[in-house]
């Protein structure tokens, strides 16, 4: 090893530093903890509702009680938050079980608010689980075939979010991407005296094939076509800056990137350039196929996971929604 490195300085023994695990500990520029785990939980109606997602070995659809006990370990295991999502009995072209005053998700947020005091509840904001093509907005046909239509599912994605406030969510997090819901929400929760109500957006959500096994979870699949007018293409970054932007500039109090570990970039270069609270969504397809390896014995389950969470935050995500959130919690309690 020559004597000094290219800058002139001396050289570097850099292992030095990394001899022993205190050392390593006492120099570790990026930390893992259980406070910055959100964990994603599917709410449907009944009692003593536990049906499990079978490509997502550990996940189930639960009625509100079931909910409420789930939110109850996660939280006494370390994790501070959940993010709701609703699968309504019925289903319509206007998507009224979103903002019906007692939907799935609004009875589950006041059931949670009672009975597991201190928990941060996030509901996702979206229409696709009560639409029945399972679009996220209006669908008009006409001699060109079926299209998504932008202006007209503002306002019920307006009602939805405050529908949510109204029942006690702590966090409203719109999913949809459609152009100017941020606004929509923001303006429709301060006029009806919700202006602490923060959001959540979605703000960079790519149309991605890591999303398979969600659509199981949240019966949400379209029935035709696909979401790739409103999601974002996969190979656009600088578009995602300016989906980010935009949602800031509409009142957007934290920003998510979605999916997580191969999007690292997009949520490096969004954290870098806005400085803005940042999430990252860890999706059904990673953890289905974390779990699906490890199943097979191929992967250590425990150290893939919490590797994959650490590059999260190393590319500069301070919130991570995951669905082993409790179980990394659990982990990050053992050492």
């Amino acid at each position: 090893m020559d004597d000094t490195i290219s800058s002139g300085f001396p050289a570097l023994r850099l292992r030095r530093l990394r001899q022993s695990p205190a050392l390593r500990d006492l120099v570790r520029e990026t930390h893992l903890r259980a406070d910055q785990l959100v964990l994603p939980l599917f709410a449907r109606p009944g009692r003593r509702v536990r049906i499990p997602v079978k490509a997502m070995p550990g996940v189930w659809q639960l009625s509100p009680d079931e909910v409420v006990r789930a939110a109850a370990q996660a939280q006494e295991a370390g994790v501070p938050a959940v993010l709701l999502f609703g699968i309504p009995e019925r289903k319509d072209t206007r998507a009224s079980g979103a903002y019906a005053r007692r939907g799935i998700v609004q009875q589950t947020v006041r059931q949670l608010k009672r009975e597991v005091p201190g928990l941060l509840v996030i509901t996702d904001v979206c229409l696709c689980e009560y639409m029945s093509h399972g679009h996220c907005g209006v669908v008009r046909r006409d001699r060109h075939g079926a299209r998504v239509l932008n202006d007209p599912t503002l306002p019920l994605l307006a009602q939805t979010a405050l529908s949510h406030a109204e029942a006690g969510a702590d966090l409203v997090a719109p999913s949809d991407m459609m152009d100017g819901r941020v606004r929509a929400i923001r303006q429709r929760l301060d006029t009806a005296g919700f202006a602490e109500t923060p959001i959540l957006a979605y703000a960079a959500k790519f149309a991605s094939a890591f999303y398979g096994p969600f659509r199981e979870a949240a019966e949400s699949a379209p029935r035709f076509g696909d979401r790739r007018s409103y999601q974002m293409d996969p190979a656009n970054g600088l578009e995602a800056l300016r989906e980010v932007a935009l949602d800031i500039q509409e009142g957007a109090d934290i920003v998510m990137v979605k999916p997580a570990l191969a999007y690292l970039d997009i949520i490096h270069r969004v954290k870098t350039q806005f400085g803005y609270p940042t999430a990252a969504y860890a999706v059904s397809g990673e953890y289905a196929m974390i779990k699906a390896a490890a199943a097979q014995g191929w992967i250590d389950e425990r150290a893939i996971t919490l590797e994959s969470l650490l590059a999260m935050r190393r590319a500069g995500a301070d919130v991570l929604i995951t669905y082993a959130a409790v179980e990394v919690a659990r982990w990050l309690k053992t050492g």
